[in-house]
This record gives C-alpha cells, sequence and structure tokens, in this order.
C-alpha cells in the first residue's frame, strides 16, 4: 500500500477530482492548506499591501493498493498541470499497515469496496 499526498492549485481540484474518480480512486480526503511559495514579492490592492509568498492550495491524500499508485499519479499530473510555476508537488510514500475502526480487519483488505 502507498500514501499519496498532493498538493496543487485550487483552481485544479475539480479537474483533478474528476480524473481520480476516472481512475478508479472513489476513496480521498482534502483540505485546504497555506503554502509558501518562491515568489517574495508585496503587491497594493486597493491600497491594502500583501505579500505573494503565502499561496492557498488544496491537498489531497489518498491511500490505496499498488496497482493504483501509477494510475492515480498520471491522473493528478495531467489534470493539475498548467504548464505554470506553482502547479504543485506529488509525495509517494509506503504505508506498512491499515485498519477499519468498525470492523477491527486489518491489511489492504479494509481498501476494498465493500458493498
Amino acid at each position: 500500500m502507498k500514501k499519496i499526498e498532493a498538493i496543487i492549485r485550487r483552481t485544479r481540484f475539480d479537474d483533478v477530482r474528476e480524473a481520480l474518480f476516472a481512475a478508479d480512486i472513489n476513496w480521498f480526503s482534502y483540505s485546504e492548506v497555506k503554502a509558501i511559495g518562491q515568489d517574495r514579492e508585496e503587491r497594493i490592492y486597493r491600497g491594502v499591501m500583501y505579500s505573494t509568498d503565502i499561496i492557498s492550495r488544496i491537498e489531497i491524500k489518498i491511500v490505496c493498493r499498488e496497482q493504483f499508485v501509477q494510475p492515480a499519479i498520471d491522473a493528478i499530473m495531467k489534470s493539475a498541470r498548467t504548464g505554470e510555476i506553482g502547479d504543485g508537488r506529488i509525495f509517494v510514500s509506503p504505508v506498512d499497515d491499515t485498519y477499519s475502526i468498525r470492523t477491527g480487519e486489518h491489511g489492504d483488505y479494509v481498501l476494498a469496496d465493500k458493498k
């Protein structure tokens, strides 16, 4: 099992979500996060000075079986890319085990779609 964490532009979230569904990634979590970018410029908007180094992004977290890792990465890469600086990052790390709180089961069996 692997954990995929992607930090993407907020404006690309709907496209990424649809691409993940199309890649059979039916469950993931996401949250709004703040990030520090490389741009260290101050701008004035309506008379108020603000810094452009703090940016709003969406962080997506997915835990999946090995066979879904590359399709998930490909879906995120294709749908989140604008070609501009700040498109985001994807991190992949191993997951040793997973548990179902309701049933007490563990292992990648917990990730199976049980309807």
